[in-house]
């Protein structure tokens, strides 16, 4: 009989290692950001406002399934000229795009604080697959009886691969804008009940 209930004991520990749970982003709380250099001397920096998310993972996030949206025309640089551009058939070309999309493909985890998440971005019609890195800032229940889990995630793109190519040249010699466009998001995560 001991065996019997150290063996149901044993299986449900690991039932509840792999069991899944659904997770969604709470905006409110997260920023999806990025900087790229300007001049060559400077950095600009912007996010996109709107976004989703969905995550299925166990307790520890290894493994999970992420699926995230973003909108195009929420882009904001602090500057309503410059965002309008970056809207235009010159950039982003909102109008025929209007979403950047990203599916996981493998969230590895390296320690208790980090992670490896790979995953395809599709951005102006392009697919590439891209790793950032992801700091895991761990999971607290809040005052109203909701799990959160919170990250932070970073990581470079080369927006000429994604067909974004439009740029000038300095008299130096260097470019206006940079190629490399390096990813800054803080992401919290809800548990869905």
């Amino acid at each position: 009989m001991k065996k019997l209930s150290t063996f149901l004991v044993g299986i449900l520990f690991t039932a509840s290692l792999w069991a899944q749970n659904n997770w969604t982003i709470d905006a409110a709380h997260s920023k999806i950001g990025f900087t790229i250099s300007h001049m060559v001397i400077s950095e600009v920096e912007g996010r996109f406002n709107n976004y989703s998310a969905t995550i299925t993972a166990g307790e520890n996030f290894e493994n999970a399934k992420i699926n995230v949206s973003i909108e195009i025309n929420s882009i904001n640089t602090n500057n309503e000229e410059r965002d309008k551009h970056l809207k235009s058939p010159d950039f982003f070309d909102a109008e025929k795009y209007p979403k950047i999309t990203f599916i996981s493909t493998e969230f590895q985890k390296v320690d208790d604080e980090n992670y490896i998440l790979k995953g395809n971005l599709t951005m102006h019609g392009v697919t590439k697959p891209v790793e950032l890195n992801v700091k895991f800032g761990g999971i607290v229940k809040d005052p109203w009886g909701n799990t959160r889990a919170g990250f932070k995630l970073s990581g470079t793109i080369d927006r000429y691969e994604f067909g974004l190519k439009y740029n000038s040249t300095l008299e130096t010699g260097g470019l206006v804008i940079g190629q490399e466009v390096e990813i800054d998001a803080k992401v919290e995560l809800k548990k869905v009940k």
